[in-house]
């Protein structure tokens, strides 16, 4: 074998080297960014574990949270068709509050203002006509939970017990798009905060004040007083008003400034 043959040889087998190490760290780099790609995705479970583990719980047999006391405001509480009337009859100012049991805003509300107005309802300053409206029954799946829970918290306040049946499903809400708790669920809660009348059940299940809420729901939002100045639609939950006219809640100091 001539001196050039083994030169070109050792140049073939060089290449072959070359190619197998490029091929080798190839591989190297695939099986590195597999590892990288299954690490990721198991941040990524374990971060939606424990996002889904923060949730408010809408288990189907769950029995819902009452709130603290201190989120209950001590004070009659009057069902008046279709809305409930909670306060002293000293009070001399009356605040009509309109909210929704699925409204997130109107949960940051109850978190905002809570605590100011069951003071200024216990002190017998104001008196708070809740309007509990069935608006966003499409935001549930399924859908209806507006409705179910507005008229559950009307059934409730026929026995007397609807602010701490209030407080509670404010307290943990269920999200918006997700399982509304079921009649069953506030049934248990009712009863929780002490409703014993034996109607109490069947007008949870019958949804005994749906006709009520379904015209409480066409008045308000034909109420010339709710509207937006710029839509010309109701404002939407949560509203305030007293005295005819919507209440401005960017003034944070608007229940004081009507408990004067």
């Amino acid at each position: 074998m001539g001196g050039a043959e083994r030169s070109a040889r050792k140049k073939k087998q060089a290449a072959r080297e070359v190619v197998q190490a490029r091929s080798s760290g190839s591989d190297r780099t695939k099986v590195i960014a597999g590892i990288a790609v299954v690490a990721v995705l198991a941040v990524a479970v374990i971060g939606y574990v424990v996002f889904q583990q923060m949730k408010p719980s809408t288990s189907t047999t769950d029995a819902i949270p009452l709130a603290p006391a201190d989120h209950t405001i001590s004070a009659p509480a009057v069902r008046d068709g279709g809305t409930v009337l909670v306060g002293k009859d000293t009070a001399t100012v009356t605040v009509d509050v309109y909210e929704d049991f699925l409204c997130p805003i109107c949960g940051t509300f109850e978190k905002t203002y809570g605590t100011d107005i069951k003071k200024a309802v216990e002190d017998g300053k104001v008196k708070v006509r809740y309007h509990i409206l069935p608006m966003l029954n499409r935001l549930s799946s399924p859908e209806g939970y507006s409705t179910d829970s507005a008229n559950a918290a009307l059934c409730v306040a026929d026995d007397g017990k609807f602010n701490a049946f209030h407080a509670a499903l404010f307290n943990k809400q269920p999200e918006e798009g997700e399982a509304g708790y079921t009649k069953d669920q506030l049934i248990k809660l009712g009863k929780e905060v002490g409703v014993t009348s034996a109607s109490f059940e069947s007008c949870v299940q019958n949804q005994t004040y749906k006709p009520q809420l379904d015209e409480l729901m066409s008045k308000t939002s034909n109420d010339p007083a709710l509207r937006d100045a710029e839509s010309g639609r109701f404002r939407g939950t949560p509203s305030v008003a007293s005295g005819g006219k919507l209440v401005d809640l960017d003034n944070k100091n608007w229940l004081s400034d009507l408990a004067k």
